[in-house]
């Protein structure tokens, strides 16, 4: 028992400690870089150091670091069991009765600490550091504080039964031709037209300008009309502005409360529900990629490390791009979201079962 809980130590600590020493290199090269590049917005926007680093590169940091997660997870295991392998350890493991099982436990509690690690941070930390970040970007960087959506033919369901239509909604807050119908189950039973809408800030109300009611009963119909009308609606001007991968700002449990609100209204949601579901299979995929990576480097083969090396990163990065053509099928309507988001780790997950097959023999 002492023997085994050695291994196991050992094994870990190998792993914790390359992947996070592997992460910290990267993220150091990278925050170099990013300051580099932007060096010149710093210094011509007079902004603080303690500005830039407080709400910049302490949110960019962590979400680098989920980022490049599952890569290092895998380069980190091909590391140092390759090393492990031609300094005999792990035939010396093995001669000792250890079962290449049993060898793989330390991997799989090291790779449930990770995959923890990962979940929290993109489902809980993440989302709103995001937030921050991209709004110090787009205010200091990219400077475009707020990205307006052009698209025309809005349709929107803005609470059950209520139905809006605007030819378009522009950066002033006013859309134009403008279409409120009101179901009864199947019937309409009202219908609000304007010619444009505008939002007034002050109030917190919706005016109408040039305005025609018809409200439909049973037996007649009423019509109504005026120059200018003052309401209130259940939407607000952000439910029309597309800031850029806004969806990386919301925690879980909000992102499911948006998804749904989105539904309700006729909102396109695959992009938000691939964000969702990665957030849950970028963490498992720890698990796949450590078996994989330890089955490969646990043998020894011609090419030493080197070679394994090699065949970590054609894996780590054929697993990426596996990942984003996967998506673009979702993006596209070919396939529901969650089987896109999915299916890399179901396919690895067949290459795990026979490399670990392969290794344990």
């Amino acid at each position: 028992m002492r023997f085994y809980k050695t291994i196991d130590i050992y094994i870990t600590k190998k792993f914790l400690g390359t992947f996070f020493y592997a992460i910290a290199l990267i993220l150091s090269i990278a925050v170099v870089f990013d300051m580099s590049e932007n060096l010149d917005e710093f210094i011509s926007k007079d902004i603080t150091w303690g500005t830039i680093i407080s709400e910049y590169y302490l949110n960019f940091i962590p979400y680098f670091a989920n980022l490049f997660s599952p890569l290092f997870t895998f380069i980190a295991v091909i590391y140092f069991t390759s090393k492990m392998a031609y300094n005999t350890e792990i035939i010396a493991i093995l001669s000792n009765g250890v079962s290449y099982t049993r060898l793989m436990r330390p991997y799989m509690v090291s790779a449930f600490i990770l995959a923890t690690f990962s979940f929290t941070l993109g489902n809980y930390v993440i989302p709103p550091a995001n937030e921050t970040m991209n709004q110090f970007r787009q205010f200091y960087i990219d400077n475009n504080p707020q990205v307006v959506s052009t698209e025309i033919n809005i349709h929107r369901q803005i609470e059950p039964g209520v139905f809006i239509y605007m030819r378009r909604f522009n950066a002033s807050n006013v859309g134009d031709r403008f279409t409120l119908e009101k179901f009864d189950g199947a019937e309409l039973v009202e219908k609000l037209t304007a010619d444009n809408i505008r939002w007034d800030e002050e109030s917190g109300k919706w005016i109408l300008n040039n305005w025609w009611k018809r409200i439909i009963y049973d037996t007649h119909e009423e019509f109504e009309k005026g120059y200018r009308l003052d309401t209130i609606l259940n939407m607000t001007p952000e439910d029309y502005k597309v800031v850029k991968n806004q969806m990386e700002n919301y925690t879980s449990p909000e992102l499911k409360k948006e998804i749904a609100l989105m539904k309700m209204r006729g909102v396109n949601t695959v992009e938000w529900e691939i964000e969702r579901h990665k957030r849950v299979a970028g963490p498992f995929s720890a698990f796949i990629l450590t078996i994989i990576g330890a089955g490969l480097a646990s043998r020894k083969i011609k090419g030493g490390l080197g070679l394994h090396l090699g065949l970590g990163l054609l894996f780590s990065f054929s697993y990426i791009l596996f990942m984003q053509i996967s998506t673009v099928f979702a993006v596209s309507g070919s396939a529901s979201p969650l089987l896109a988001v999915w299916i890399p780790n179901l396919g690895y997950s067949i290459i795990a079962f026979f490399v670990f097959r392969w290794a344990a023999r």
